[in-house]
């Protein structure tokens, strides 16, 4: 069986490394100059509004995916017309819209934040005066690893922050002083079955990933579940779809949904019995699902802008490198090393070793 892949960043690399054991075929579309999926997989290099590179695209492959929620809807549907994607393109309508993720989440009985749709300056100065400060100015649009938002703490930041974001369509959401951020991993079979990964628990730095740390019987397990599978339900998902919330006490607070693969489970490759690369493929294809289950204590990094020396990492038992093969770039997602071990302890020690090592 082909799977096409629309992108061929690093998830769609991992995508196929994780595939060609199970027998599968990748092709990748993509229009970048500079895909760090092409090495692992056939790749047709064409713009998404070039429907001839499509159509060829749809004849060569089974069945189709995605590597990332930005990818025109316009493309999705000329595909989902041809060949099954997995999942379908009505999720991309949300997922890429932050007003309707958070409308949809109020819908499905999900907390949020409190929010406003804001169009102009005048409807920030409506959206402040209900919210208050603190509070965050995104782009509905676009954004991601911290781009594209802005920190309201006092009506002095309101100016700067307008004179940055304005001119397109906002939202502004009320600051959430979380205790943790969580994301639940789900992967719906393409036969309704849902799978859950363990809850893992998020640290950022500037906006970007730094650490993902999978916990076994964490205490919002249960309730991270219940909300993802509302979303994979009510879409009639399938595959993998990430989903991050804010935990404050004993209560979630969606923040948003990833319809694909996604960072924070990274670390599935080396401590889930399944990781989420190839279950993702096995729901797109119709084959059963994997165990979800955790093997061992793990805890995922990213290396941003620079790479560590990779002789100083695999040097270290118990830790994981992959190189993603990008050109180096401030703020850039450049690979990450998963540490695995038997006990909590020796995981620490783990990343009191490795974490030096890290370059910035």
């Amino acid at each position: 069986m082909k799977v096409g892949i629309l992108g061929a960043g690093q998830l769609g690399r991992m995508l196929a490394l994780a595939g060609y054991p199970l027998g599968l075929e990748f092709l990748f579309f993509d229009p970048s100059a500079e895909c760090c999926a092409e090495p692992v997989g056939e790749l047709i290099r064409a713009d998404y509004d070039d429907q001839a590179a499509l159509a060829d695209f749809c004849e060569r492959i089974d069945v189709a995916s995605f590597e990332f929620e930005n990818v025109p809807q316009s493309a999705a549907e000329f595909v989902a017309a041809r060949r099954a994607l997995r999942p379908g393109f009505a999720v991309l309508g949300t997922a890429q819209d932050r007003l309707n993720e958070k409308n949809l989440f109020e819908s499905l009985g999900i907390p949020v934040p409190g929010f406003a749709a804001v169009d102009s300056r005048s409807a920030l100065d409506q959206a402040l005066s209900l919210l208050g400060f603190p509070a965050v100015l995104k782009t509905r649009r676009m954004g991601y690893d911290g781009k594209g938002q802005a920190v309201l703490r006092s009506p002095d930041d309101v100016e700067t922050a307008w004179s940055r974001l304005g001119g397109q369509p906002l939202i502004l959401e009320r600051f959430v002083a979380f205790e943790r951020e969580l994301s639940c991993l789900t992967v719906r079979g393409s036969d309704g079955t849902i799978a859950h990964y363990p809850v893992v628990e998020n640290v950022h730095r500037s906006g970007i990933l730094h650490t993902a740390s999978p916990r076994a019987d964490d205490p919002l397990q249960g309730l991270a579940e219940d909300y993802s599978r509302r979303i994979v339900e009510h879409f009639d998902y399938v595959g993998v779809l990430a989903f991050e919330f804010f935990a404050v006490g004993a209560q979630l607070l969606a923040n948003e949904i990833a319809p694909r693969v996604h960072n924070s489970g990274h670390w599935s490759i080396e401590a889930a019995v399944c990781s989420q690369f190839e279950n993702h493929l096995r729901a797109v294809c119709g084959l059963p699902l994997g165990s979800t289950a955790l093997r061992q204590h793990s805890l995922m990094l990213n290396c941003i802008g620079t790479e560590p020396a990779p002789e100083q990492i695999l040097a270290i038992n118990g830790a994981h490198l992959h190189r993603y093969g990008k050109t180096p770039k401030p703020l850039r997602k450049l690979a990450h090393i998963t540490l695995c071990a038997d006990d909590a302890a020796t995981l620490d020690g783990l990343r009191l070793r490795v974490e030096p090592l890290l370059p910035g």
